[in-house]
């Protein structure tokens, strides 16, 4: 029998799918588990649904009596989550599940990412449409695949069969906060290849960790380290240095919390290297925050291999790392209207170099689509200039503000009569799916809303119980009034 971590949590309903749901592979890319479970559900209770190639999944509810005959209501959310892990864990996210657990009004996942961004909107809505008690209008319950890696199924889902034109996306992370306009964004690749050759000398492994991560749009304003760039600027003055291999993070959007460099040095310069390596690394990280959660660590350690792999030269090494820090990485640009909202970032999520064949990603977001190609351009100047070449990918459109919103007026109304207080109107610099729906459905209202979560993108991920209570009544009650 299956552990339940969860069970005596309320609203019950809710938490035993999401621990359902932490028990299925889902990592972007890896959805057909996480799908086939979706139309399973409805299956079992006898709701139309419909499951197209990619994975996407759509399931119908009709109204509660009495609300039969009200304009449908779109609720959506994503299946896949960030699988991002601590060094040493060991986790196969393709196969193993969440290893979840709660601390005081916190559940998190030992070593992982906890995949609350977006299970937890999956859970809601299945919950919703388990339960024959709630009054509701009829519900177009949308699932996408594929959102963390550029909104993928989002962009290619077929709309044709919605009828529904206001639209409830529980896909933030902060309670209280009803998301009205995101960023648009896209993905961006550089690729080179260099010579590589095997010398003597000796080998010495490099690891930066402990840093605190997480998401590459929602957290990018508060100055945290990205441990591709500082491993790049701790090894940057290392005579002879040749490298060997880089890897540094997984997801283009989040920010990378650890990196590890293999490079071969002369015997003669190894003697001092671990001090100056340590000292550049704690110059590197000294302008950047660091939470109290996290510890950012260097470690060094040498090996003597008998076959030396092969490595870059000299020269080539000091190239590659100099292109990480030639790119711009951060907040590029602050909104003049809304004050606090980044208006343009981009982060540097993805480093790899092994064989002499290197390779960069970044996810560039803005709320300006001009802001957005002036930044794509200086990343493909800058692949140009060295010799390698360039891709973009996964584009998706900014979210533009509704002036009029009879949802958004609802919504702030029910808010309102449950709290006793005002909840914040604003826009976001992360990504979300509701830019994608607007483009396809004349005339769509749409908020985004969602209960509280800390460092998501991170092993640090963590879901408030307390406050999915309050979001899911409080979603049930608007529910209730539309």
């Amino acid at each position: 029998m299956e552990k339940q971590v969860l069970s005596a949590l309320e609203p019950q309903s809710v938490f035993h799918f999401f621990e359902e749901l932490s028990r299925i592979p889902r990592e972007s890319g890896n959805m057909k588990a996480v799908s086939d479970w979706a139309v399973d559900f409805a299956k079992e209770r006898g709701l139309r649904r419909c499951q197209d190639t990619l994975g996407n999944v759509i399931i119908w509810k009709d109204g509660s009596p009495g609300y039969e005959d009200h304009p449908a209501v779109m609720l959506q959310g994503h299946l896949d989550m960030v699988c991002v892990q601590d060094p040493g864990t060991g986790h196969d996210f393709a196969n193993d599940p969440l290893d979840l657990y709660v601390e005081g009004d916190w559940i998190g996942a030992q070593g992982t990412t906890l995949g609350a961004d977006n299970g937890i909107a999956v859970a809601m809505i299945l919950a919703l449409l388990d339960d024959s008690t709630l009054a509701h209008p009829p519900i177009e319950a949308v699932f996408t695949v594929d959102e963390e890696v550029g909104l993928l199924g989002a962009k290619d889902l077929d709309c044709s069969q919605l009828a529904a034109r206001r639209l409830i996306n529980l896909d933030s992370e902060e309670e209280g906060i009803l998301t009205v306009s995101c960023a648009g964004g896209a993905r961006c690749d550089l690729k080179l290849s260099l010579p590589a050759e095997r010398k003597s000398g000796i080998i010495c492994e490099i690891l930066v960790s402990g840093l605190p991560g997480g998401h590459s749009g929602a957290e990018i304003h508060k100055n945290y380290a990205n441990a591709n760039r500082l491993l790049a600027q701790s090894l940057l003055d290392v005579p002879g240095l040749r490298l060997v291999s880089l890897e540094g993070g997984k997801q283009d959007n989040a920010i990378p919390n650890s990196a590890r460099a293999v490079v071969h040095l002369p015997r003669e310069t190894s003697n001092n290297v671990a001090m100056q390596i340590y000292a550049a690394f704690d110059a590197a990280n000294a302008p950047f925050n660091t939470p109290d959660n996290a510890e950012p660590t260097c470690g060094v350690s040498f090996e003597y291999p008998h076959i030396l792999p092969e490595s870059l030269s000299p020269e080539d090494s000091r190239k590659v790392l100099e292109l990480i820090l030639a790119a711009p990485n951060g907040v590029q640009a602050m909104s003049q209207d809304i004050p606090g909202l980044v208006q343009t970032s981009l982060n540097l999520g993805i480093l790899r170099l092994e064989g002499g064949k290197l390779r960069l990603s970044w996810s560039v977001r803005s709320s300006v689509a001009a802001e957005k190609e002036e930044l794509i351009g200086a990343l493909q100047a800058l692949a140009e200039r060295n010799g390698g070449s360039f891709d973009r990918r996964g584009d998706y459109p900014a979210w533009e503000f509704r002036k009029d919103s009879p949802l958004r007026k609802t919504m702030v109304q029910v808010f309102r009569e449950l709290s006793g207080g005002e909840p914040k109107v604003e826009a976001i610099h992360a990504g979300l799916e509701c830019g994608l729906f607007a483009g396809k459905l004349e005339g769509l209202d749409a908020v985004s809303i969602g209960p509280d979560m800390r460092d998501i993108h991170s092993p640090r991920e963590k879901l408030s119980v307390s406050s999915v209570g309050r979001t899911w009544a409080y979603l049930t009650a608007v529910l209730a009034r539309l």
